[in-house]
């Protein structure tokens, strides 16, 4: 099983570095893919948005078929989505990807690729707006969107929450388990300041805990 990452110029850190953490947890301790890449237009150091600097296992020449694969969002993903280059090696894979999932704004690379139109999405908050303008993508307001084949998340750490849901969906309870133990991955329930009573969070944020 291969599965690939995508990063690109500008790409927000947590948004692929918190998937790419449970990911290889559950590579290790119960039974995930065997191969887990790091994938970006060329293979030489990727800068991302708040300047951390990272290296590429594959260039998108250099990829080989994926089984299933991540795109995360960030500041970048705006310039992204005419990256004709980029589009076409999401939707090249995309077409034989057995689950394509998105993290944050990531969902506009989606769907700029073809892979989002008529199916219910999810994107970071300040985005959920422009998301609907799409016309195409049914908006919903939750920590993480499941549609087919398609996986959507809201912002940046809603990603971790995507690809444990994804896992347990893939693998079972059990491995989701081992791998959110491992990572010990139990957010707490505190909310700092009072942002989940303000008109522009989002409904999920605004469910009772």
């Amino acid at each position: 099983m291969n599965f690939g990452i995508l990063i690109f110029y500008q790409v927000e850190e947590l948004d692929f570095a918190g998937p790419w953490e449970m990911l290889t947890l559950w590579s290790k301790v119960a039974g995930g893919p065997e191969s887990c890449l790091l994938v970006a237009e060329k293979k030489s150091p990727v800068t991302c948005a708040q300047g951390l600097s990272v290296n590429p296992h594959v260039s998108f020449k250099d990829c080989p078929k994926l089984d299933y694969l991540l795109v995360p969002g960030g500041i970048g993903a705006r310039q992204q989505v005419n990256n004709r280059v980029l589009v076409d090696f999401v939707t090249s894979q995309g077409r034989h990807c057995k689950a394509v999932l998105s993290v944050c704004t990531g969902s506009f690379i989606l769907h700029a690729a073809g892979l989002l139109s008529g199916k219910k999405a999810t994107t970071h908050w300040v985005a959920l707006d422009r998301l609907r303008a799409l016309g195409d993508v049914q908006v919903v307001e939750q920590r993480y969107v499941h549609d087919s084949n398609i996986w959507t998340s809201a912002g940046i750490s809603a990603g971790m929450d995507l690809m444990l849901a994804f896992i347990a969906d893939i693998a079972g309870e059990a491995a989701a388990g081992q791998v959110q133990s491992q990572a010990e991955y139990y957010p707490a329930s505190t909310r700092h300041g009072d942002f989940e009573h303000q008109e522009q969070a989002p409904a999920y944020l605004k469910q009772p805990t």
